[in-house]
Parts: C-alpha cells; structure tokens; sequence
C-alpha cells in the first residue's frame, strides 16, 4: 500500500467529501450569527442552524426542540450528570453508572462524588454485558440517575439498552446513555429505546470535530436540568454561547447520510470485520477476541495475541492505524478498565489492540491490514521467549483440565 491505512474510527472519523461541501459556504458569504434577529444575515444562519437540528434529530427519533448543541459528546455528558444532579438534588442524591463507561462518564461521576452524591458502578459480565436486574438492585429510593453506554468506545459491545430503560422507568428515574459510538452506525432512537437523555459528537459519524449534542426528553417525563455554562441564555437557556454554525450545518449533513446509508454500511463493515477477524484466527494461534461477538458494533474489533504487547505491535506495524484502547486514555501505561473490567488478566489487557473499521475502507486495505499484523505477530513471538512459555502454561492447564473431565 503506498499510504498508512486507518483502523481507529472509534478514535474520530474523517470528515465525508459531502459534509465539507455542506460546510463550506457558511465559513464565508454565509457568515451571519444566528442570534442576531435583526437582519438577513442571521435569518439566513438561523434557518440552517434549524434545518440541521431537525435532521439530527430525526436520525435519533426525537423532536428538534429536545436537541441541544454543545463542543462535543463530554460536554454533553457533563450538563447532562451535573444538570440534573443540581435540578433533581430535592429529590436525591444517588446515580447509577456502569465500570466500563466511558471517562467522560466516569470522571463526572467522581467529580459529583467529591460533591456529596453518591455513585454506584455496576460490572458486567466476561462479554461486557451489563445485567438488567443488578440495575433493579442498584437502584434505591435516592437515585435520580441512571448513565448506561449505549456501545463501548473499546470493545464495541452494545448494551441492552431497551430492558434497561425499562427497569429505570418501572422505578421513576431518569436514564441517561453515552450513545457516541451508536449513533449513525446502529439503530437508536430515544422513544423506543427509553431514553430520557442523550449524549454523541459529529465526529464519529464524519462530521467535524468540535461539535455535538444532548437529546433532552421534552415530556413523559419532561427533564429538568441546571445550565453549566452560564452567558446569553442560547439553546433554551441550556447552554450558553455563540453557535458555530459551519460545525452544525455539518453535524446535520452527517446525520442525514448515515440516515440514508447506515444499514447498507453496517452490513458492509461487519462483512469486511469478519473477514479481517477470520484471517487472524485461521493464520495465528492463541488470539483473544475481547467482548461480545453477538451484541457488538458491526466495525468494532478488540482483540489480544498471546505473548504479544500492543505498543511493541504497533511500533511494528506502523503503515496501520491502530489503537491499544480509548484515544482519551491512550497516553496512559495502565491496562485498560474496560478490558480489566471483564476479569482479563494485566498482561492480555496489556496485549489488546482495537481496530474500528469505517465508510472508506476497502477489501484491499482490509487484506494488506492482515497480512501486516500476521506477519508481525509472528516475528515478535519467535523473539519472544515469553510467548513459548505462556503457551507451555496454557498448554498444560489445558491438558489438566482434560483429566480432571
């Protein structure tokens, strides 16, 4: 291949050709704000900024008015927890989240912590499921909260969203979901879901970056929050600030193609994942796919070889863009929580690297993208007296096991 071959879409996406050509015009001869109501120009910005809220809206099933713009996805998140933490705190003081959530998520939460809310952090299962009736448990008389992740930033595992939803309502308690990594690539939509708020980015469904929004539930129940950032009352007096317009028009251009092509797309993503995952199991021995195989991202794979560091992988694979976990956690030697969090052992969470595949890649890059990373794993393990050891262990646990049956 004559140029390096991106694999981290979970990371950020690049912008689609069409979504630039939405874009454009209001970096320039459409340059109005659309605060200012006096005049032809913000009229004219004010009518795109509309018209995009409504294809945003429609791509997750809600109303345009329950849509609010932010920067991005942890913005989203933050006036979502803390909004309601502040707006609910007569009622209580307790939130329900999950130990896989995204640090967005898990930050805030211990942010509110040191506020005097309390938190609950569920497991999930060795496939990154969460279970619906240790939510029920979870929940008491004090919570106002519950923040499930749609599908995992890491894994791509997709949670079961409905029969959550459906706990959290029987007990009257609002249910919020990072849902980033879902939207524009998998169904979502926050009525049949049961979704009262919402968080996602632009930027992962191939709009730009520094954009994104908060679904908040208008009626049945109708949500409360407390503004976080504070300054001329815009988006319902929710979240105040000069919108930016180019980004949102954008933001609107994305959602509307994945409206469009998502299930197309999907099912071209899942073949081409499949393939790529095929291969590696066929070529290599002792690879560990991490997650659910069944409820998962149809371009999500995270898996671990056996003896193999994913830096040291990568550093030998350079032509392909991958990542060892979260682009917000990369820069951190710790093994990832969510890979922790299935019961994986230090030194395979260590190993594991994530590929998410996106709208232009190709069979041939696909192709090229295994036979780079067969080829290096294979180098590194005849380096590696660790390998033939850990494979001797695994071995001889594996013959004890059969004798013990």
């Amino acid at each position: 291949m004559g140029k390096p071959v991106y694999l981290d879409h979970h990371a950020t996406t690049p912008v689609d050709p069409r979504v630039l050509q939405a874009m454009l015009p209001y970096f320039s001869e459409k340059f109005g704000n659309p605060a200012s109501r006096n005049h032809a120009f913000g009229w004219e910005a004010e009518q795109a900024v509309e018209h995009a809220r409504s294809r945003i809206a429609a791509l997750i099933g809600a109303s345009p008015r329950e849509m609010i713009f932010t920067s991005g996805a942890t913005e989203s998140v933050n006036l979502a927890l803390k909004g309601v933490a502040e707006a609910y705190q007569g009622r209580g003081d307790h939130i329900v989240t999950v130990v896989t959530e995204h640090r967005a998520v898990l930050d805030t939460c211990r942010r509110l912590e040191a506020r005097g809310l309390r938190v609950t952090y569920l497991p999930v299962d060795r496939e990154g499921l969460v279970n619906p009736d240790e939510v029920r448990r979870a929940i008491t008389e004090r919570t106002i909260l519950v923040s499930v992740m749609f599908a995992n930033n890491e894994i791509g595992v997709i949670q079961p969203i409905r029969e959550i939803s459906r706990v959290v309502r029987e007990r009257g308690v609002l249910f919020h979901s990072d849902a980033t990594q879902a939207v524009g690539k998998i169904p979502v939509h926050v009525e049949e879901d049961g979704i009262d708020l919402l968080s996602f980015s632009a930027h992962k469904l191939y709009g730009p970056k520094g954009v994104g929004a908060l679904y908040v539930r208008s009626r049945n129940p109708r949500v409360e929050l407390v503004p976080q950032i504070d300054g001329g009352g815009h988006e319902r007096g929710l979240r105040s600030g000069t919108l930016n317009v180019p980004a949102i028009v954008g933001f609107g251009e994305a959602c509307a193609i994945c409206q469009r092509e998502m299930e197309g797309e999907g099912q071209r993503l899942a073949a081409l994942r499949d393939r790529l995952m095929n291969r590696l199991l066929a070529e290599l021995d002792e690879v560990v796919i991490h997650g659910s195989l069944k409820h998962r991202l149809p371009n999500n794979l995270n898996l671990s070889f056996l003896g193999v560091e994913a830096t040291t992988l990568m550093m030998n694979v350079k032509e392909l863009a991958v990542s060892s976990g979260s682009a917000c956690s990369s820069a951190t030697p710790e093994p990832s929580h969510v890979l922790r969090a299935l019961g994986l052992p230090a030194d395979l969470a260590r190993g594991a690297i994530r590929i998410g595949l996106g709208r232009f890649n190709t069979e041939e890059e696909i192709e090229y993208a295994a036979g780079r990373l067969i080829e290096a794993v294979r180098k590194l393990r005849e380096q590696s007296p660790i390998y033939q050891t850990m494979k001797e262990k695994l071995r001889s646990a594996s013959d004890a096991g059969r004798q013990n049956c």
